[in-house]
């Protein structure tokens, strides 16, 4: 499970059963990550309630900070917050596999050469 989590908002009283939503869904996404990234990650949420002719809508974005300096982000506007956070979920879930893919070379690990010697 991901520590650290900044939530903040503007336009927006985060309650506390939003934090405890984002933790639990962004929270485990270190399951994807290499191993020796998962304990320094750093998470930061930010809600914003934008007003719009046809109705509020609140937008999100979700910036992650991986040892290395990468950093994987996502933003999304939804009609309600939870909803938000799913969306964006899926959306770090494959950038976060595109990431990890990048940086596994399976080469240098040896697993083809020792089927491959004879």
């Amino acid at each position: 499970m991901i520590d650290n989590i900044e939530i903040s908002g503007s336009n927006y009283k985060v309650e506390e059963s939003f934090k405890k939503y984002v933790v639990k869904r962004i929270g485990k996404l270190d399951r994807h990550l290499p191993r020796n990234n998962r304990k320094d990650v750093v998470v930061k949420v930010v809600v914003s309630e934008v007003d719009r002719a046809h109705g509020n809508k609140y937008e999100i974005s979700v910036s992650m900070d991986i040892p290395g300096g990468k950093v994987l982000a996502a933003k999304d506007q939804a009609s309600n917050v939870y909803a938000g956070i799913d969306i964006l979920e899926a959306k770090l879930d494959g950038q976060i596999r595109r990431f990890k893919t990048e940086k596994t070379n399976y080469d240098k690990k040896g697993f083809l050469k020792r089927f491959l010697k004879k």
